[in-house]
């Protein structure tokens, strides 16, 4: 199933870059280097919410976005008449024209949806001419960064209930329509059970749930005449928020409800805590419930939960069973941003073959690494992976060995060498496999609900907790420090 970039959004997309990409692609349009072959690879430096991994997620929207783009008249006309600082125009008319003719052409390899990946490890890796490969950055890491932000939340929660149903409801709270619609499809690849957000379950088959809020109550010349209304009109829907006046009686009231139902054949499905102290609510609303004979009836809570809250009421015994999620889910509230960045490796020479490129920088985590990157993934025989090496493919290694990112010891994997730590590992697997080449796609994407399952499978094998060995490839890591002295400025005499 296609994402919703194309179903919501014109056909053409090429205007949704920043405009440092189109002088840049200007520039290498008019020095004659925009066909030189070139590697970018999408990556970030930290991950998010303070822990060691994130749930990769946004390529299906990001093959949606590839497939739309491109320059209709209507984009060439404005940009026709963008203005530099001397009044003249900014784009000649012949450089406006080949955008408009511009055909995708490149390579893109990118890591599936749902997988665990690690700091500096590429998302995404796209090769091809210079000037495709930069017009797209700004793009693919909207895409990329959101919907790995928000899974990795998702699923930081849903390891938190524990089994318990967890859902998305935060598209009223979202960072506008579409930010909604992204946050509910990537909470859904982390891991959350449903949505609120029916355009959504429209679009991407996601399971949708909701009753009524405080305004159905409200509405009502007393609360039990609106449950009875509900329960009247919905008798398969009913769950009833029970905390709009005073949440023990409103309890007290859906099990009136609740018990009529049960006379004519339905049931009450559950209630609605929406605040106050929910660890001592729920125990008492779960007590009155099965003293009435409704055990089946689940407590729903919400209320600005997150993953701490989720586990500090689970710690204190609350026997709440379903968790409505909004506004800290959908705009990753502790933290609202995913530092991604999209970085050039390599760059093709007059002879064909390819030159490498590293970014400086003050700052160490800010240094880039060269190659053609891919990351092959060390696992047990049961599955379970052991280590992640960051190497270039066009150099793979002999002997896998690595600087781990977390002890800073050098690690072989296959066996003893020279008193170094050793990995016995008995497979392995590259991250990165092939989306699109010379601009066709070739990757048969999967739907989300597969997508969703192979996160939730991902996710069993690590732990925030456990500082699971990754790192660059000893060779690579030589060759990029030689690349860094060798481009390192020297100190003027003067």
């Amino acid at each position: 199933m296609a994402s919703h970039i194309q179903r919501l959004y014109p056909p053409a997309l090429g205007l949704m870059t920043d405009l440092y990409q189109l002088t840049m692609a200007y520039g290498y349009w008019k020095t004659g280097i925009y066909k030189k072959n070139a590697v970018f690879h999408l990556f970030f430096r930290k991950a998010p919410f303070g822990q060691q991994q994130a749930i990769a997620a946004g390529l299906t929207l990001a093959v949606d976005f590839i497939q739309a783009y491109r320059f209709d008249v209507h984009d060439i006309q404005y940009l026709g008449g963008l203005r530099g600082a001397d009044g003249c125009t900014l784009f000649d008319e012949s450089f406006l024209n080949y955008l408009q003719r511009l055909e995708f052409q490149c390579d893109v390899d990118a890591v599936p949806e749902g997988s665990v990946v690690f700091p500096h490890q590429p998302l995404l890796r796209i090769k091809g001419p210079l000037i495709q490969c930069q017009l797209l950055e700004t793009a693919l890491l909207t895409l990329f960064n959101f919907s790995t932000l928000i899974a990795t939340k998702a699923s930081r929660m849903v390891q938190a209930a524990n089994g318990d149903e967890v859902l998305e409801f935060g598209l009223r709270r979202a960072q506008g329509l579409d930010g909604g619609i992204t946050a509910t499809r990537a909470a859904y690849v982390g891991g959350c059970h449903a949505t609120s957000n029916v355009m959504a379950g429209r679009l991407y088959g996601i399971p949708v749930k909701g009753t009524h809020a405080h305004s159905w109550v409200m509405c009502f010349d007393d609360e039990l005449e609106a449950f009875e209304a509900y329960a009247q009109h919905l008798p398969n829907n009913c769950i009833l928020l029970v905390d709009t006046y005073d949440t023990l009686e409103g309890v007290a009231n859906a099990i009136m409800v609740g018990k009529k139902l049960q006379l004519k054949g339905q049931q009450l499905l559950g209630i609605r805590l929406d605040s106050g102290d929910l660890a001592d609510l729920s125990r008492k609303a779960r007590q009155m419930l099965d003293e009435a004979g409704l055990g089946n009836a689940q407590i729903v809570a919400s209320n600005d939960l997150d993953e701490y809250e989720i586990a500090a009421l689970k710690e204190q015994g609350s026997p709440i069973q379903v968790w409505g999620i909004g506004t800290r889910l959908a705009t990753a509230y502790d933290q609202p941003a995913l530092g991604g960045v999209y970085k050039l490796a390599a760059i093709e020479n007059e002879s064909g073959s390819w030159d490498y490129r590293v970014k400086h920088s003050d700052t160490p985590i800010k240094v880039s690494n060269p190659g053609i990157l891919q990351v092959r993934r060390f696992t047990a025989e049961n599955g379970q992976p052991l280590g992640d090496v960051l190497y270039d493919e066009e150099n793979p290694p002999q002997v896998w060995q690595f600087e781990d990112g977390n002890t800073h010891k050098l690690i072989n994997f296959g066996g003893e060498m020279n008193g170094e730590d050793s990995i016995r590992s008995d497979r392995n697997s590259d991250l990165l496999v092939p989306v699109f080449r010379a601009g066709k796609l070739v990757m048969e994407l999967p739907p989300l609900s597969k997508i969703r399952q192979f996160c939730l499978e991902q996710q069993q094998w690590f732990s925030a907790e456990t500082n699971y060995p990754f790192g660059l490839e000893k060779g690579l890591s030589q060759k990029k420090a030689e690349l860094l002295k060798k481009t390192q400025i020297a100190p003027s005499d003067s």
